[in-house]
């Protein structure tokens, strides 16, 4: 970054506490050197005309998959389809432009929006691949459809069903086959795909999250070679029970991320106090145990490096508090706060586990938009949960005003690599009771992920700070010093901002 030219950035308007009337500002060494009137702006290397667009922090998604985003953004997209038959049809059409020897992806269906809520069989999409073999993740990606050549991998295997819809561990099994099916090449292509789609969107920084069932080390470690390499910043997460020394091996921020206490609401795999409301499903599936929970976090304290785990349901959350306790209990809560540890997802939450979260210092890395999607009385979440529960998911409002530190994400490819739509998702909820400011979003969107990371000096615009921002054009104008997002007393949704530039420690790494 040493040789990073000094720039001078002139005519913008610049999201600063630090400045809030600044029109330019200057970045030396990757570190932003000075901000001030456009008129008063100091010498540079380099001059940028902003032509009056929005300069803020840049966002961080606090949790990535890079490369199953890069295959959904090339592969076959099934996130429109609403029946079997039509998804049946799209298969076909897409298998029709690979090789024969190939494995078709493709992801995003979501049953739960169809009138026929049965997926195809593993016999119906060998006839509609024409014998090519076939992986369709479903939109939780905890779950997929598989042709009956990938099927006898997963054969015996927990999650199993001969119909092709394979669950939890036996798709673990059907998905290594398919992501091992890519060359090294096709898969770094797909990683850069997911990076520079990130970086046009206004991101300069990401979470990976990978570990075993999820995604493989030398995945991880090619999504990790490509960090800052003229794409974002990648902090990779390792989530593998016992494997703290291994993550940090991998050269891993943490030993968190993926590491599941249960599995996702989607596929009734989520681990529930109560039973799951369409169905004779029980409730879910339960990973670990609060002893395993704190074995890891004392390993990871041990070491001095940051754990977590993945939980979504409200009996896996309190499983992991639990071990959160366990392991206060031999080392002391502040030895305990002082690791900044993180739980992903965090849905099924009360006011009694959100006061522990705030007791141990976790970091709750959360996905606004899955509540936009699947929240409120009347869809998937109100199918699977009853619409009383379906309301009480997701409290990131209630989570924010008691003072759990946020990081927010996108879970991509389970939601979209669309940040201004995470902090309208997080701004407007589908339960009001749980709104918060815009403001307050986007901190969690932009400095929440690096608080996350432990990174300091970032995801504010403050001479001192990081060159790490975002310049924007904001047709529907601002409020409140950031874009426009909420809608308007006719609901009419203003015109989404539009990225310009992505900039990363002082190097540019998006410019339309």
């Amino acid at each position: 970054m040493t040789d990073t030219p000094s720039v001078r950035y002139v005519n913008g308007r610049f999201y600063s506490a630090a400045e809030p009337r600044a029109t330019a500002m200057v970045t030396r060494g990757g570190t932003i050197a000075w901000l001030g009137d456009s008129g008063d702006a100091p010498a540079a290397d380099v001059t940028v005309d902003l032509d009056g667009a929005l300069v803020t922090p840049a966002f961080v998604d606090a949790h990535l998959h890079a490369t199953d985003t890069g295959l959904a953004f090339d592969g076959l997209d099934l996130s429109v389809v609403r029946s079997p038959g039509e998804l049946l049809e799209k298969v076909a059409a897409f298998a029709a432009t690979r090789p024969a020897g190939g494995v078709v992806h493709g992801h995003g269906w979501d049953e739960s929006t169809w009138s026929d809520q049965t997926p195809p069989t593993a016999e119906q999409l060998d006839r509609a691949a024409d014998g090519r073999k076939v992986y369709l993740s479903q939109a939780s990606v905890h779950s997929a459809l598989a042709s009956s050549s990938l099927l006898p991998v997963a054969a015996g295997v927990h999650g199993y069903h001969e119909s092709g819809w394979v669950r939890e561990a036996a798709h673990h099994a059907v998905r290594a086959v398919a992501l091992g099916s890519l060359t090294p090449e096709q898969r770094a292509a797909a990683q850069r795909t997911a990076l520079a789609r990130a970086a046009s969107m206004g991101i300069a920084a990401v979470h990976e999250c990978g570990g075993p069932g999820t995604s493989s080390e030398a995945d991880f470690a090619s999504v990790l070679a490509l960090s800052g390499q003229g794409l974002p910043q990648v902090f990779g997460y390792w989530g593998e029970l016992g494997g703290a020394e291994r993550a940090r091996e991998l050269g891993a921020h943490g030993a968190a991320g993926d590491l599941y206490a249960d599995g996702a609401l989607g596929s009734r795999t989520a681990s529930v106090r109560s039973p799951y409301h369409d169905g004779d499903h029980g409730c879910g599936e339960a990973f670990l145990t609060a002893e395993q929970a704190a074995e890891h976090l004392l390993d990871c304290i041990r070491i001095g490096f940051q754990g977590g785990f993945h939980a979504i349901g409200d009996a896996a959350i309190e499983t992991v508090l639990e071990g959160f306790a366990i392991a206060a209990k031999s080392v002391g809560v502040d030895r305990v706060r002082e690791g900044h540890h993180r739980v992903e997802h965090v849905e099924l939450i009360d006011k009694a586990m959100i006061a522990r979260m705030v007791e141990f210092g976790v970091i709750a890395s959360v996905q606004p938009v899955f509540d936009a999607l699947w929240g409120g009385p009347d869809r998937m979440y109100a199918q699977r949960l009853g619409a009383d529960r379906a309301l009480a998911s997701n409290p990131i409002g209630a989570m924010h005003a008691t003072g759990v530190a946020l990081a927010f994400g996108s879970d991509s490819p389970v939601t979209a690599l669309d940040p201004w739509a995470v902090v309208l998702a997080a701004a407007a909820p589908r339960n009001p009771r749980f709104r918060m400011s815009v403001r307050s979003a986007f901190a969690a969107s932009s400095a929440g992920g690096w608080r996350a990371a432990a990174v300091q000096n970032a995801g504010v615009l403050k001479p001192g700070a990081t060159a790490t921002f975002a310049a924007w054009e904001t047709p529907a104008g601002l409020a409140d010093g950031l874009p426009a997002l909420l809608p308007d007393v006719d609901g009419a949704e203003p015109a989404r901002p539009l990225c310009r530039r992505t900039v990363l420690h002082g190097d540019t790494i998006f410019e339309r």
